[in-house]
């Protein structure tokens, strides 16, 4: 799938051509984040950034105790990915992915959305167990070194 900022300074492909999974996030960090009633995330395994001359990072503690690194293109500040530390995924923004199927998105932290959500989608009313990619959990829980090699691969 293609991604890219606002501006068009940051573009690059996702490693596979859907996501493992889709969610439309109701909480106040997310809300906050995009200046708007939710925020989305398409999730893919970890990947290589793009030009990483590009991109900043701005970090923040999530609520599970954890640091979220989030990364947004220079020019035009469009917040692009997200990535923690011992996890295997990353989370892409999804409003800089084109094609996404929004029907197959799951809405968590529900009990405060500002807006309804559609009848018969999956939801949570918190962070619960909604994180299960399939037959690829296993491979992706594995931790990585996310010093990387200096290359652009997830140096942080």
């Amino acid at each position: 799938m293609e991604a890219r900022c606002q501006c068009g300074a940051v573009s690059f492909k996702t490693p596979l051509q859907e996501p493992l999974a889709l969610y439309i996030c109701h909480c106040v960090e997310c809300r906050r984040q995009t200046s708007s009633a939710f925020g989305t995330s398409a999730i893919f395994p970890r990947f290589q950034l793009p030009e990483t001359k590009l991109l900043s990072c701005y970090t923040r503690p999530t609520a599970s105790g954890h640091t979220l690194y989030c990364y947004f293109c220079k020019q035009c500040g469009t917040r692009l990915l997200h990535t923690t530390p011992g996890k295997n995924v990353v989370s892409v923004k999804g409003g800089c992915i084109d094609g996404l199927d929004w029907r197959k998105a799951i809405h968590i932290w529900t009990k405060s959305a500002m807006v309804p959500i559609p009848e018969g989608s999956e939801s949570y009313e918190e962070e619960s167990d909604y994180t299960d990619y399939g037959e690829a959990q296993d491979l992706l829980d594995q931790p990585v070194d996310l010093r990387g090699s200096g290359e652009g691969y997830w140096s942080l």
